[in-house]
This record gives C-alpha cells, structure tokens and sequence, in this order.
C-alpha cells in the first residue's frame, strides 16, 4: 500500500486514500449516464428507419464500460493523472449520425476510421507536431466546434424527447406536448436543469435515475426483470474494425478520420488543461507530463475501435472529482475499476428510454455551447467562419459539413481583412481538402 502511496505521490499532492476514493466515486458518478446514453446513440435507437445500421445496443454496453475503464486506467496510471476517460459525447454523434447515418457508411468501418484515428493522434503526440497542430488552428475555430457539437447534440435530445418533430411546411416545429413520453423527457429536463443548478456533481446521472423512476411508476417504463446480470457479449463489435482497414483509403473516409481526429485531439488538450489547472496542477502555464496524458487519451481513442465504441476522451466531469480533492492518478483508477463493476448491471438499459436519455443530452449541450462565450464576435472576419460552424452542424445534421464550411471561409474572411499573414498553412491546406470534399464527394 505505501507503494502505490508512493507511486502516486500522495504525499507531496497532500492527498490519501480515503480522498481519493471519494473523487472516484464522485466522477464515476457524473459520467456514469454515457453507459446508457452511448448505446442509444451508437445503435441510432431514435432513428426508426434505420433498423439494421445502427450498433447492437448490448455489446455497446460492454464496450462503453471496457473502453471507459481502459482509459481511465491507463490515464490515471501512466500519466497519474486524476481525470477519467469514456467515450466522448459529440464524437458518438458524429460517429452514428453523420457518418453511418449520414454518409452510408457502414459501423464496422467507421470503427476501423476510430482505430486509424488513434494511431495518428499517437504519431502526433509522441512527434513535435503536437504544437504545430495545436497553434495551426485558430481559437475562434476550436471553441466554434465545440458549441457547434453541443448545439447538435441538444437538437438531437430535443427530437428524442419529441418536443421537436418535422414539420412539412416549416421543415421543424415545436410538437403539441401531449404525448405522456414527451412529457416524461420534459419532466427529466426541469428535474435535471434543477440538479445542475444546484451544483450537484452526478446531477445529469440522478437526473436519469429520477425520470427512469418516475416513468416505472407512472407506467411508463416497463419494469426490468433483474438488475444484475452476466455481462452481455461483446463479441458483435469487438474486432470488428480490423478486417474494413482496407476500406479507409477513400477520400470520403479521409475526412472522416481527420474529422474523428480534430474534435478528439482539440477537446482532450482542453480538457485536461482546464481540470489539470482547477486541480492546481499547472507549473508555469504548462501541463507537466502533456505527452503522457495525450498519449494516454490516443491510445484509449486507438483501444476504442478495436474494443467496439466510438473514440475515447477525457471528460469535464473529471472536474466533480477534483473538486471532491482528487489530485493523483488514483483518482481516475477508482473510476476505471467502478466502470467495469457496472458491466454486471446491463439489465438496466431496458429501463433507459428515449425518455430517460434525451434530458443528458440537451444538458451536455448547453455545457458545450458555453464555448461560444470565447469566440472574439466583434471581429467580423472570425466570427463568420465560427458563427456558419456552429450553425450549420445542427441544420445540416452533420459535425464534418460545419467544420468543413467554417474551414473553407475562414481564409477568405481573413484574407479581406489583410491579415492574411495570420492564416497558417495547414488552414490553407484543410481549406481546399474540405472544398475538395464538397465538390467531389456531395456534389
């Protein structure tokens, strides 16, 4: 035991076990609800006419909790660390409704795109091209993506609770409010905006509880036969991106893995800056031991596609546990060792409706949509190519047309405004590769 206490520098982080163990518990608890919300989105649940392309819903259980608990692991482990991985909410949506959805293409393949993703973001991080990357992209762009993502993933709780369907005549509409479903998602929002109000760390995974509870004893939602039950068999997804390797050298698949790669690689480095600092570990504006915590967040974005989930990322809510005095890599190992405790407790997904899940997914996009408060709306050449990508990922219904559009204006805008000596080389490159993607690939 003084070993690991010592391996984690316990001592040093002024922390113990009992703290730390607290702070796992406390970030298990408040990303605990991608176990159910991940498989509802993989397996395009809402989406009625897509019986059959969607993932199958009880191994995407399983590999949710494997993947999550590897990369918490190896998080906490490698680069000690107290921030959680799991599957991250925009990547499953981009994966699911813009590309297997969207582009037709098939899951295994996209998997095959997630694993390629990871090897790349790997390259990246172990090379000096990490900085070059990071300072390529313009900070108007990386926060448009971001709340453009969450807006997306609103749009698509709001259509899940049925509070927005289609309408003929206005394209969409605000539903009548009747149906008892309807009402039980509404119930679930005010329940959970309520929670998240009051600053309760697991307030989106007690949200979930709440309405789920509610709509059993309203009749609602059909009681689950067990609780706990063997873990369900992973073996549809896990592998299953090995043999479509061969698929991916397609320029439709290219921009899909530099799709996977950007949101992956920019949302990681954020967020292990912003709970490393409120963990008041940043020495000198920088992040001790970056290498290993991108290198950790790419290999569990690499174990994803072969485990059989969309790729991996370290979570915000990491933040609930290091306000709870989480400050070692412990922290994230209690996370992981819980995440795979949860795979005996499959039986509850039955209970977790379009109902129960649709109130986490407005939420978690009101938290991203907090990005735009970043973006410099007073210039005029940088806010066009943010305000298109955050607008046009919802009213497309795709994350790679919004970054694709903002990409391509952002060096006219810049160039008008003679500051042209500002627009990097890799922009210009993404630039006519996401122009080429329009012209060639939906024309």
């Amino acid at each position: 035991m003084n070993a690991i206490a010592r391996y984690f520098d316990f001592d040093t982080l002024g922390t113990n076990w009992r703290t730390e163990s607290v702070a796992g518990l406390t970030t298990f608890l408040s990303m605990a609800y991608i176990l159910f919300v991940n498989p509802a989105v993989l397996s395009l649940a809402s989406v009625p006419d897509a019986a059959g392309l969607g993932m199958p819903r009880d191994a995407v259980f399983t590999a949710t909790a494997v993947a999550a608990a590897f990369g918490s692991l190896v998080m906490g482990l490698l680069a000690c660390y107290p921030i959680a991985q799991a599957p991250g909410m925009g990547l499953n949506a981009f994966f699911a409704f813009s590309v297997v959805l969207g582009m037709g293409i098939e899951w295994q393949t996209a998997l095959a795109g997630t694993f390629v993703s990871g090897l790349i973001f790997m390259a990246l991080t172990v090379s000096r091209l990490r900085e070059r990357v990071i300072n390529a992209i313009p900070n108007e762009l990386k926060h448009a993506v971001a709340a453009g993502i969450g807006l997306f993933i609103a749009f698509i709780g709001l259509t899940n609770a049925g509070i927005i369907v289609n309408d003929d005549a206005l394209l969409v509409g605000l539903a009548p409010l009747t149906d008892p479903q309807t009402l039980l998602a509404i119930f679930g929002l005010i329940v959970t905006v309520i929670l998240m109000t009051l600053r309760l760390s697991s307030a989106i995974f007690l949200g979930m509880a709440i309405t789920a509870i509610v709509g059993m004893l309203t009749g609602l939602i059909a009681l689950p036969d067990q609780i706990i039950s063997p873990v369900p068999d992973i073996s549809p997804v896990a592998g299953a991106a090995i043999s479509r390797l061969p698929e991916l050298f397609t320029p439709q698949m290219a921009v899909v893995i530099g799709t996977m790669l950007f949101v992956d690689f920019f949302d990681s480095a954020g967020t292990l800056m912003g709970v490393a600092r409120q963990a008041g570990l940043i020495r000198d504006n920088k992040l001790p031991r970056a290498g290993r915590a991108l290198f950790a967040d790419a290999l569990a974005t690499t174990a994803s596609g072969l485990i059989g989930t969309s790729s991996t990322t370290a979570y915000i809510e990491s933040a609930s546990g290091v306000a709870a005095g989480g400050r070692s890599g412990f922290t994230a190992v209690v996370v992981g060792v819980l995440f795979l405790l949860a795979l005996f407790f499959s039986p509850l997904l039955a209970v977790v409706t379009q109902a129960v899940t649709a109130p986490a997914l407005i939420v978690v996009g009101v938290l991203m949509a907090a990005s735009l408060r970043h973006i410099a709306w007073d210039r005029f050449e940088t806010a066009v190519p943010a305000f298109l990508t955050v607008l046009l990922m919802p009213l497309t219904y795709s994350i790679a047309t919004g970054i694709a559009l903002g990409f391509i204006v952002y060096p006219i805008t810049m160039a008008a405004a003679r500051r042209h000596r500002e627009i990097h080389p890799l922009m210009l490159v993404l630039a006519v590769i996401f122009l080429g993607y329009f012209v060639f690939l939906r024309a």
